[in-house]
């Protein structure tokens, strides 16, 4: 029987395309690059069976998948990020591929499977985490110093989401990752021209930082307080306006439990309380106490930040929220979830991708906290210095009282020789 050349094409790519649904279809990949890590992440049409090794001189990374057919070309300057050089492929063992990662320096990898989520499908990850990088260590309060300097209120700014995991999407593909970094990055800077405040980023770029590392990395920093920042979603495109969240009281008693039931914690600072040489019951009356009062100052601080909120955008919760997010669950840093707005309205969609609206809702939350700080002040740091400006009339006795010090830790403190004063001199107020 003799076919036509149509009828021929299309039984050849029938045939091209039965023998690739036969095994697993490894389309693409993508590549995060994070200070301690790289991530690559290969979209695959179904589960695979694979295997990985490392090899040196050069450093490299081998992965062979089984029953497998690659149809992208892994090649070009998007995969050359963090670790990695390039990427190069093969087939192996006929019904298989082999992935090489050219690597620049030494790594310690990890793999593993991701199941379909929102609009991802089945994912092989691959992590690599680099060897030799010094992780900050949470040091031990050092012994007394006989001049003690003060030092900036520190800032934790978390950006939710990030690398493959986008956040919710808006109706024109704005991801949530982006405008909450955006937002993030007006906010560091804002703080940056704050005297005695210093902000630290938990991500500075576009990858992803596990929930638990966002709370360790903000302690090991030692953090004074905790902001994460995100855009919500709900599948009604009405929903709109700003919330504030804190951690639940539920979510700080099985917290409490956790970090009771976790061996390395023991070496963990709360309040300044060390835990090591505590029994159960003491330090699990500690860690309630701690928890208790952190979720009670978050509240506080919640409050300020969603005052100031209001005036920048709409307000979807008129009160602070309080729900067991990872993030907030700090035992010794006051902690708080904003989600600026709903990226699933069109509108808010719109604010959040406006440079001055983003600044607005920084702000805002700046506002927010400088309140909350106004009110509670921190020992030892420049903030908790107060200053007071001579005004006809005044005397040191006057001040001293008016502030509840000693005049004697008054001089001091301005290093005054004599009890004159001039009107708009400028006073360091020690603490009472």
């Amino acid at each position: 029987m003799q076919l036509s050349g149509k009828t021929f094409i299309t039984l050849v790519l029938l045939f091209i395309s039965s023998s690739i649904l036969a095994g697993t279809v490894v389309r693409d990949a993508r590549l995060w690059a994070a200070p301690e890590s790289t991530r690559i992440v290969f979209d695959i049409s179904a589960p695979v069976e694979h295997s990985l090794f490392t090899l040196k001189k050069p450093n490299r990374i081998v992965i062979d998948v089984r029953d497998a057919t690659l149809i992208s070309n892994l090649s070009g300057a998007q995969y050359n990020k963090g670790v990695v050089k390039r990427i190069r492929t093969g087939k192996h063992n006929k019904s298989g591929i082999r992935i090489v990662l050219d690597l620049a320096n030494n790594v310690k990898p990890k793999s593993f499977l991701l199941k379909p989520h929102h609009n991802y499908g089945h994912r092989l990850v691959i992590d690599l985490q680099n060897v030799g990088v010094k992780k900050v260590s949470v040091s031990k309060p050092v012994k007394k110093i006989k001049k003690k300097s003060r030092r900036d209120l520190v800032i934790a700014i978390d950006a939710g989401h990030g690398g493959e995991d986008p956040g919710a999407t808006g109706h024109r593909g704005t991801r949530e990752k982006d405008v909450v970094m955006a937002i993030a990055r007006k906010l560091q800077r804002l703080i940056s021209r704050q005297r005695g405040m210093r902000a630290v980023m938990i991500r500075k770029g576009d990858y992803y930082v596990g929930l638990r590392k966002r709370v360790k990395i903000a302690q090991q920093h030692k953090a004074d307080m905790f902001i994460s920042i995100h855009a919500d979603a709900f599948k009604d495109k009405r929903a709109r306006g700003v919330s504030v969240f804190a951690l639940s009281q539920h979510g700080a008693s099985t917290e409490t439990a956790r970090w009771l039931a976790e061996s390395e914690n023991a070496a963990d600072f709360i309040g300044g309380v060390s835990l090591d040489d505590k029994d159960d019951l003491l330090a699990s009356v500690l860690l309630d106490l701690s928890m208790n009062g952190k979720v009670e100052a978050s509240l506080e601080l919640g409050d300020y930040v969603l005052s100031e909120l209001k005036n920048a955008n709409r307000v979807h919760k008129r009160k602070v929220g309080q729900a067991a997010f990872a993030v907030l669950k700090s035992p010794d840093i006051p902690s708080i979830l904003v989600e600026t707005a709903f990226i699933s309205n069109p509108q808010e969609e719109r604010k959040l991708l406006n440079p001055k609206h983003q600044l607005r809702m920084a702000r805002s939350i700046l506002r927010g906290v400088k309140t909350y700080f106004s009110h509670n002040m921190v020992p030892g740091t420049l903030l908790a210095q107060r200053r007071h400006r001579i005004v006809k009339g005044e005397n040191l006795s006057l001040i001293a009282d008016q502030y509840k010090v000693s005049l004697k830790a008054l001089r001091t403190e301005n290093r005054l020789r004599k009890n004159t004063l001039r009107i708009g001199d400028v006073l360091l107020i020690p603490e009472g």
